[in-house]
């Protein structure tokens, strides 16, 4: 091994290191990875930021601009309007939901996707009675799953298609993925139509309500006024009065101190109450114990209560909320919106509410005004879990965003325009003919992922020109004799899978796509179905909700643990290994000419 060999798998190391240990963002570990990799010398200063122009950045940005305008444009929820009423069984509900979002995730990105199915499923699951986590989890999968079935599904497939464009003169087009990963989507979507009974059924992620879903384990503080009938009564009476829906967590009480009551605790006037309930019994002790919400503060231009709307949301991963607290991000002043209560996957909120920092997944109640509250949520970085009705577009608006998609996707299907210009074309259309804003379209783009993109690519870059990858090609080219070409393709599947949850997709393509390639050339074979299975394996993280945004999206509004993922997604893991591996040794053949 070589110096300069050394210093990139240095470098690679530390990025995993610091992606496993979570304290830094990962677009942030990008770019300290990239000063590392100039200041060591194996990355030019000239090249640093030669990743930024690259024609992938160009891709995912506009496709993420594409995708917002779709989604806001209304026509999922037109077509899938006539359909709702008339999925009255889980595995009905299933197959079309999970379906419905595993197509358009071909086209859209999927996470966009998801946010669009998610409050249609909500929908369906309180008219028909059913649990909520038996239809969020699934399509999750789903999403992931159409991603992998063309060339802008996800962003490893672009990233693919463009190292194969190095390494043999000639990129994947935007339908080479399709045979692949339509096998794969059909057989992944059958499995969950019957797989979800494989999930948790003891625990009951959200109840019907005639305002929209009530989640458990929210948290909230009431302030304790004298008109209160409950002044001098105890905690047991007030919890009873709740009917044992409601807890008393905590009682803050003379200089903000702390209390962790008993039952026989007796309630004094200006006591502050941390509340855990759902929202439907919150509400109605708030309304008839006489209790006032601590953050419910008169927001400018509302005139009555019937300006003001109050709706639960769920925080997306693109949200600027992520990482600050509700006066870091000036809450009430800046968004003209009140924090009523939060819920974080089921675990107890041990600090004040206003000192919460927000994580994607978490559940909140907001007050807002009523006008304007779609504007707000998005924003804010809100997916309203309720029927999206709130900016269901226009019909023109429809038809447009329908028809420019279209000839996008047969401009880049019969190669008239390479497929950078075609997407970056369709996003200046859908904001020139105003299907999307164009603050709405710099608000779609997830610029960490951008900024992660330019950043590494250079990064491993400098891994394949020191030799690197041709050194772990020849340790795993060992590590395959005696092995079929097969059992190599899936090997090299595996561990793709096995390194995305700890790396973001994108990164472990960046990674283990020129390992693929060089490891095919050891082995005498065509690098296609080794470029391949590293697409496929990096986009199936079905174990963990950390390893893709669409697990964690559904988390807390589906009010799964962390082992529910590896319930239903190992087994899902490991068709996709054998069929997945099968279907590519049979699409792309792996021996020579």
């Amino acid at each position: 091994m070589t110096l300069d060999q050394g210093l990139a798998f240095g470098i690679i190391g530390a990025v995993i290191a610091l992606l496993i240990w979570d304290k830094l963002r990962y677009d942030l570990v990008a770019m300290l990875a990239l000063l590392a990799a100039v200041a060591v010398g194996i990355v030019k200063p000239k090249d640093a930021f030669s990743g930024f122009s690259d024609d992938i950045v160009i891709i995912v940005g506009s496709a993420l601009v594409v995708s917002a305008a779709v989604g806001r444009s209304g026509i999922v929820e037109e077509v899938m309007r006539p359909l709702s009423a008339r999925m009255k069984t889980v595995p009905a509900q299933i197959i079309v939901l999970t379906g419905a979002v595993t197509l358009l995730s071909a086209v859209v990105k999927n996470i966009g996707a998801l946010a669009i199915f998610m409050p249609i499923a909500m929908q369906v699951a309180r008219r028909n009675g059913t649990k909520v986590s038996s239809l969020l989890m699934p399509m999750a999968f789903g999403s992931l799953l159409g991603g992998l079935m063309t060339l802008v599904g996800t962003s490893p497939n672009i990233i693919v298609s463009r190292l194969r464009n190095e390494m043999v003169g000639e990129p994947f087009t935007m339908f080479d993925f399709t045979p692949v990963g339509l096998t794969i989507a059909v057989a992944g979507v059958a499995f969950l139509t019957v797989g979800y009974r494989l999930l948790p059924t003891g625990r009951q992620a959200a109840s019907g309500s005639a305002g929209g879903f009530s989640i458990d384990d929210y948290t909230a503080e009431a302030l304790l006024p004298e008109k209160s009938p409950f002044v001098g009564k105890t905690v047991a009476d007030l919890e009873a009065y709740g009917e044992g829906d409601v807890t008393v967590a905590a009682i803050i009480r003379g200089r903000h101190r702390r209390h962790i009551p008993s039952g026989h605790w007796v309630l004094l006037a200006g006591d502050v109450l941390v509340l855990e309930a759902d929202t439907q019994a919150l509400g109605d002790l708030v309304k008839h114990a006489g209790l006032e919400l601590m953050h419910e503060k008169e927001l400018e231009g509302v005139q009555s209560d019937e300006d003001l709307a109050v709706l639960e949301a769920v925080v997306e991963p693109r949200s600027p909320l992520i990482g600050s607290n509700v006066e870091d991000v000036e809450l009430r002043e800046r968004y003209g919106a009140n924090l009523l209560a939060l819920s974080r996957r089921g675990r107890p909120i041990r600090q004040r509410l206003r000192r919460v920092r927000f994580q994607p997944g978490d559940l909140v109640v907001l007050q807002a005004r009523a006008a304007g509250l779609s504007d707000t949520l998005n924003e804010l970085g809100c997916l309203p879990l309720a029927e999206r009705n709130l900016s269901i577009g226009r019909r023109r608006k429809r038809r447009i965003a329908l028809a420019v998609m279209a000839v996008t996707i047969g401009l880049v299907a019969t190669s008239l325009v390479p497929v950078t210009l075609a997407f970056f074309g369709a996003a200046v259309a859908m904001t020139a003919l105003r299907v999307i804003t164009l603050k709405e379209a710099y608000e779609s783009i997830e610029w960490p992922i951008l900024v992660l993109l330019g950043a590494l690519i250079p990064v491993s870059e400098a891994l394949r020109t020191t030799g690197g990858t041709e050194l772990i090609a020849g340790w795993l080219s060992v590590a395959a004799q005696g092995m079929p070409p097969i059992g190599a393709l899936a090997m090299m599947l595996v561990a793709a899978m096995a390194v995305t949850p700890f790396l973001n997709n994108a990164a472990t393509v960046l990674v283990m796509a020129p390992i693929a390639a060089s490891l095919a050339n050891h082995l005498g074979l065509r690098p296609d179905a080794f470029l391949m299975a590293v697409a496929v394996g990096a986009g199936c993280d079905f174990l963990t909700p950390i390893g893709h945004q669409c697990n964690t999206l559904v988390m807390g509004p589906g009010g799964y643990r962390f082992s529910d993922y590896a319930r239903l997604g190992l087994p899902l893991s490991l068709i996709v290994i054998v069929l997945g591996t099968t279907a590519i040794a049979l699409f792309w053949p792996l021996m020579p000419h």
